[in-house]
């Protein structure tokens, strides 16, 4: 690093590397002594500088990575980014297994924390909140969904304080598609990964009745039935909205007491599941806040937890990283094989993968989807790639699994919840709102101005380890003890600000006809 008084100017994070970030703005003209150089041009904090000459066509390396090639000649000391480095093919070595750990014992020594407090369901599952879910089977029975689960808002739940609240799970889709197919079918496990989730002690589940999505099929196609925990409903043969509004909450009230006949007790870590996200993300989003969470999965795994990385546009770039650490070719190959659905899915589409990054992420500094992916990858830590799974699949593997989602997070975080994810860790550098319920959702910041200026969103500052306060594994600790913390029953930011009900977003796949 170099610095100015106490303050870093630059950072390098690796000795072969063709850059190095920009920790403030330096003006052109600026001296960097510590590395040499003299500043080429103005480049804003979280942009790249060239730390050589670069010539046109030369790849450049961060994280000892190829990011990206040089579309022009880059003098040393000059901005790296849009106008001047672009996507292109090149080969990755997959090496499957070549970075494979030995398998490790879960339930390490440590002074950590080795239990929380869950909620343990009849059937084993273990919850992390204690809801109660009205949940549509298309979007013409959400306003009535909405409706049922307003009626329990305020002091509606005085007499039923182990329940966390009444949610309305809705969506836009349902109809206007084809009653069999992989369309309906990744929506039926959607619904049906909700409707079993632990974090919803009951659920009451509303169709309107001539959807593509009947009810009847939904609960046939996914092994369900109506018990004490399930009750369904159809606002066609309930006489209507008002009828069908009246008769939910009279469902909804006969459900309270059982639900509420609750008590959290210690569990081992190994009843967590963690989804990991991160949106608006910036050039120090892989240096600070992903690498922090990927050392807390690392511990999480170590005592037998489970930690989902998913966004597979996101990853794009960096899946070699992935499988040379996967336990078998098996699984590496998985992952591979999602890479390749989605190259042919894009150019189907008439898009690219380098779509990605946004604008936003492009403000932050982050140019190619190859970067963002080399730091989104960091939150999987270092442990093996334990297995692979289709979105919304059930996760049935322990350990770091990788699920296959799009990037767009509420769509993502839906599958991993819909596969049993009972908590999120969502790192952010932009500063993204999100919430997830039945789950409850970590907003991990990545630079310290950005916490401060939204710290009501935002659940811990990652930006200590820029500003010199800790390092990554301490930062990686810290977030560990807030997820232990949180799946006992402390309130999340966006928990507090009720964000949840209206992120459900299943992936839609197939046309709308």
């Amino acid at each position: 690093m170099s610095k100015r008084g106490n303050a870093v100017r630059v950072l390098r994070l690796n000795a072969s590397d063709d850059v190095l970030i920009a920790m403030q703005e330096l003006r052109a003209g600026t001296h960097v002594p510590e590395e040499g150089l003299t500043m080429a041009d103005t480049v804003p904090a979280g942009h790249k500088i060239a730390a050589r000459d670069i010539a046109s066509g030369e790849p450049v390396r961060r994280y000892n990575q190829i990011i990206g090639f040089a579309t022009r000649a880059i003098p040393r000391g000059g901005h790296i980014h849009l106008h001047n480095l672009s996507m292109q093919d090149f080969e990755r070595d997959y090496a499957f297994c070549a970075d494979r750990k030995p398998e490790h014992t879960p339930g390490c020594k440590t002074d950590l924390l080795l239990n929380f407090d869950g909620i343990v369901r009849e059937d084993g599952s273990v919850a992390t909140r204690n809801y109660i879910g009205v949940i549509s089977s298309v979007n013409c029975s959400a306003t009535v969904c909405r409706q049922i689960a307003e009626a329990f808002r305020g002091e509606a739940l005085a007499g039923y304080p182990n329940i966390d609240g009444v949610v309305a799970i809705t969506h836009k889709s349902g109809c206007g598609m084809a009653s069999n197919g992989e369309g309906i079918d990744l929506l039926r496990r959607v619904t049906a990964g909700y409707i079993r989730h632990p974090n919803f002690a009951a659920v009451l589940f509303i169709g309107l009745g001539c959807e593509s999505n009947q009810v009847s099929s939904l609960l046939g196609a996914e092994n369900l039935s109506e018990s004490a925990r399930l009750r369904t409903m159809t606002i066609q043969e309930s006489g209507g909205t008002r009828a069908t509004i009246e008769r939910g909450i009279a469902l909804v009230k006969e459900l309270l007491p059982a639900a509420n006949q609750v008590k959290r007790e210690p569990v081992p870590l190994r009843y967590l599941t963690i989804g990991l996200q991160c949106g608006g993300s910036d050039g120090y989003s892989g240096i600070t806040a992903n690498p922090a969470l990927g050392a807390a999965m690392d511990l999480l795994v170590q005592h037998g937890g489970t930690a989902i990385l998913s966004e597979t546009p996101e990853i794009y770039g960096a899946e070699h990283l992935l499988t040379r650490r996967a336990v078998s070719r098996e699984v590496g190959e998985k992952l591979v094989s999602r890479i390749k659905w989605w190259e042919a899915y894009t150019s189907r589409l008439g898009g690219e993968m380098n779509n990605n990054p946004s604008p936003g992420n492009k403000a932050g500094g982050l140019t190619t989807i190859l970067e963002k992916s080399l730091g989104a990858v960091a939150k999987a830590g270092t442990s093996n790639l334990a297995d692979v799974f289709e979105y919304a699949q059930p996760v049935t593997t322990r350990g770091l699994v990788f699920m296959d989602t799009p990037g767009y997070d509420p769509v993502s975080a839906t599958g991993q919840v819909a596969g049993g994810a009972n908590m999120i860790c969502f790192t952010t550098g932009r500063g993204s709102v999100y919430g997830c319920k039945p789950s409850p959702s970590l907003k991990l910041a990545t630079n310290s101005p950005m916490y401060h200026r939204m710290r009501e969103d935002m659940d811990i500052n990652c930006g200590d380890i820029l500003d010199g306060g800790l390092t990554v594994q301490e930062s990686g600790e810290q977030i560990f003890r807030l997820i232990i913390e949180t799946a006992s029953g402390r309130p999340s930011k966006s928990e507090e600000h009720g964000f949840g009900e209206d992120e459900f977003a299943p992936w839609i796949l197939g046309p709308t006809m």
